[in-house]
């Protein structure tokens, strides 16, 4: 239900109103108070209602795969954070580089989003069974070393040393790799999210969903024009 608070005049005088102004145009005083005016706007072909000033909002119904799927997202990211973690000591190319910080910022405003919706729907931050031995200098909590947590795409941990151990144009390859595939898991599991019944109904996921997936298909074509250019 979405609702509206405005400090107005009051309930009454603004339902008053409303009835005068439908049958025709007149003037209506009404006295000032500081109750607040709850409007909740009607579906199409509904009117416009005015709630009891101690109405609260409700979090729409919460589904499972909508929790995963964050959850799921958190790690996915932390991994990509990880990665452009990576360039400042191992590359001079400046394409890479303004990729990955563009990549690192984003996802980190990301995962802040995800944790806070997480939070307030009482959910935990990570997914069941993760733990302490898991931890990443960059996500506290987010594990790595597990295949069976392991998201789509997501690199494994001999993909991840050979990166760590790269330089220069070789760096450069594996990380636009790295990240073309990192980036299509991230499309599957929207894709999944959307092909689940009852999930990404949630406005805050659905947005948030749809711009993920915008976002990282137009960073890969920018990583396989990176990749021609490389010598």
């Amino acid at each position: 239900m979405k609702i509206r608070t405005f400090l107005r005049p009051s309930a009454l005088c603004v339902a008053v109103v409303a009835a005068l102004f439908a049958t025709s145009p007149r003037t209506v005083v009404c006295q000032q108070t500081d109750e607040p005016v709850i409007v909740q706007p009607g579906r199409p072909g509904e009117s416009t209602k005015v709630l009891p000033s101690n109405t609260t909002a409700k979090l729409p119904p919460l589904a499972q795969k909508d929790v995963e799927f964050m959850q799921g997202m958190i790690m996915h990211h932390a991994q990509a954070v990880e990665m452009t973690a990576l360039i400042e000591s191992r590359t001079e190319n400046k394409d890479v580089r303004l990729l990955g910080a563009r990549i690192s910022q984003s996802q980190s405003d990301e995962i802040n989003f995800m944790k806070r919706w997480l939070r307030a729907r009482g959910q935990s931050e990570e997914m069941p069974g993760m733990s302490k031995d898991d931890e990443t200098p960059e996500m506290s909590e987010m594990p790595m070393k597990h295949h069976s947590h392991r998201m789509p795409g997501m690199l494994t941990d001999a993909q991840m040393q050979e990166l760590r151990e790269a330089k220069g144009n070789d760096f450069d390859r594996l990380f636009l790799r790295g990240m073309i595939q990192h980036h299509g898991g991230a499309l599957v599991m929207v894709k999944d999210l959307f092909s689940t019944a009852g999930a990404g109904q949630d406005a805050e996921i659905f947005n948030f969903a749809t711009d993920v997936d915008s976002g990282q298909r137009s960073e890969i074509r920018i990583m396989q024009n990176l990749l021609e250019k490389l010598p």
